[in-house]
């Protein structure tokens, strides 16, 4: 937590936050913004960016949606424009740290939020056929890119949001995670309305509201949950996030380097499921906070999914008895061929093929026809060799259409330590069309 946040006079901030409270109270309840704005004008001036996640938090524990908040949000931007002046706690992030990446990339949405209203303004003033198709060709090809824009929303979701969370700061992600679902489906609209041709003032009015609440987005990430992050996060944290980012990609392609100074972390990573109490905020600060900040801060998450009985994996940790159920469950059998080309392994669940626990150490050349044989053989040496990282086949059985698969299994050096087969039955997944998005 910075060190700012100690200072704060109590009962001025818990003015402001009672006062915000009414605030969007009232606005939820159908006042006039213009009304409200001018009611808390004075209140509002010197408000800290981390503490607009604290009014949400009060919000949602009090009853209200997230959804609700999402509806509010235009609203909240203008009461808070006169408030928040721009990313100042922001304007020291050196280069090659996850929370500068993320900075350009709002700087790339916003280039882009600001051609697309460009390019409706344009379509609405006019011109000759060819003009037009001109401009919608440049609004497909801006629509086609911010798909990308996802990379940007998972993210947040993925490395920032779970550390809010563990936090106890849950109403900050539920709230912005709805507003980005609801951005993707505006992008979704207007390549559905371009790709169908409709009218120039429909793909206007489409492109204008896209662009609007792009806009919208960034001006809450860069002056609300960007500056929270980095009051709250510490420098192993940061870390972590930076070793997780590059999977994600980046909004706009990888940019080189940078101006300013270089980010050279000298703490090792911290995971968030990793955080103690301690961690997430000192007894000092949080004696130094009012009661309302308090309530939400302190709900903080210490649940370890690391246990006495735990198998550490390459990618979180497991009990056996929860491995074993999990490799029971999977929709698909599996067997595992080990270096020496002995079945080591197969799945236990619902299988396709018969396997019994007599097989369990045969050689891999005895679990076949005679008349095969020859194919399994070709297919680990060329696994072995290193020729070949997958082979597939597909056959029909009693009406269903089953799907084979191998795959060479290899150590973190590359070192050739088995066979996988998984089998699986495609036949409906073949006649699936259209989407199911609810739970019957």
């Amino acid at each position: 937590m910075s060190s700012k946040v100690n200072k704060i006079n109590k009962d001025e901030l818990r003015a402001r936050v009672n006062a915000l409270k009414k605030a969007l109270k009232h606005l939820h309840e159908g006042v006039e913004p213009s009304k409200v704005k001018e009611e808390i004008k004075e209140v509002l001036k010197g408000l800290r960016p981390w503490e607009i996640p604290v009014v949400e938090q009060e919000l949602v524990k009090e009853g209200v949606k997230p959804e609700d908040i999402v509806a509010l949000c235009d609203a909240h931007i203008e009461l808070f424009k006169d408030a928040l002046r721009g990313p100042e706690e922001l304007k020291d992030v050196p280069t090659g740290h996850p929370l500068r990446e993320l900075l350009e990339e709002n700087e790339e949405i916003v280039k882009d939020a600001e051609n697309l209203t460009l390019y409706a303004r344009a379509l609405l003033s006019g011109g000759d056929k060819g003009t037009i198709k001109e401009y919608v060709n440049a609004l497909s090809k801006l629509t086609k890119k911010l798909f990308g824009i996802r990379t940007h929303y998972v993210k947040l979701q993925m490395l920032l949001y779970p550390y809010l969370e563990r936090r106890g700061l849950t109403a900050v992600p539920r709230v912005l995670w709805v507003k980005e679902d609801q951005i993707l489906a505006k992008v979704r609209l207007l390549a559905k309305r371009l790709g169908e041709r409709a009218p120039k003032g429909e793909l206007a009015r489409i492109a204008t509201d896209l662009a609007n609440a792009l806009i919208d987005m960034v001006y809450r990430e860069n002056n609300i949950l960007l500056p929270t992050a980095k009051a709250l996060l510490s420098e192993g944290e940061w870390v972590a996030i930076a070793l997780e980012a590059p999977s994600l990609g980046t909004y706009g392609g990888r940019r080189e380097g940078g101006e300013g100074a270089e980010w050279v972390p000298k703490e090792p990573p911290k995971w968030p499921y990793e955080l103690s109490r301690e961690d997430m905020i000192s007894e000092e600060t949080l004696s130094a906070l009012p009661k309302e900040v308090r309530a939400v801060i302190s709900e903080v998450d210490t649940y370890s999914p690391v246990t006495e009985d735990s198998l550490s994996l390459s990618v979180g940790y497991l009990t056996r008895e929860e491995l074993n159920a999990i490799l029971r469950t999977l929709p698909i059998d599996i067997s595992f061929i080990d270096a020496d080309d002995r079945l080591k392994y197969w799945s236990p669940g619902e299988r396709i093929f018969p396997r019994t626990r007599t097989v369990i150490g045969r050689k891999v050349d005895y679990c076949h026809p005679p008349k095969s044989v020859h194919v399994v053989r070709r297919l680990i040496e060329e696994f072995k060799a290193g020729k070949r990282d997958m082979a597939e086949f597909w056959i029909r059985v009693n009406g269903r259409l089953i799907y084979i698969r191998y795959y060479p299994v290899r150590g973190e050096n590359g070192e050739y330590l088995g066979t996988l087969e998984v089998v699986q039955d495609v036949t409906r997944i073949k006649e699936l069309e259209g989407e199911k998005r609810l739970l019957d």
